[in-house]
């Protein structure tokens, strides 16, 4: 089963309140057995342009990915990101090879 990806460019207007953001979000990532790769961190942007923040985060599978996202316990914790930060979130089929 080839894994799957959410990549996310988040620029955060409120860290303290973006902190309820990934407190919440912790039960569906572990329901859907999501793995940080990538969280924050230093980064270069080397070309174009990007948010401050980047975060890639790994799923078992392309299903588990998007059922991750559209679960009820992901978009209560969405809701307390988007008032305080902007984000561009893309869920990706991994490379089999």
């Amino acid at each position: 089963m080839t894994k799957a990806y959410w990549i996310a460019h988040v620029t955060i207007d409120d860290p303290d309140a973006y902190d309820a953001y990934r407190r919440a979000n912790a039960a569906p990532f572990a329901e859907f057995g999501a793995r940080f790769l990538v969280r924050g961190g230093a980064q270069q942007v080397v070309e174009g342009q990007a948010r401050p923040r980047s975060v890639v985060i790994e799923f078992p599978s392309l299903e588990a990915a998007q059922a991750c996202y559209d679960s009820p316990g992901y978009q209560a914790a969405k809701a307390l990101r988007e008032p305080v930060s902007a984000a561009d979130v893309i869920i990706v089929e991994g490379w089999p090879g």
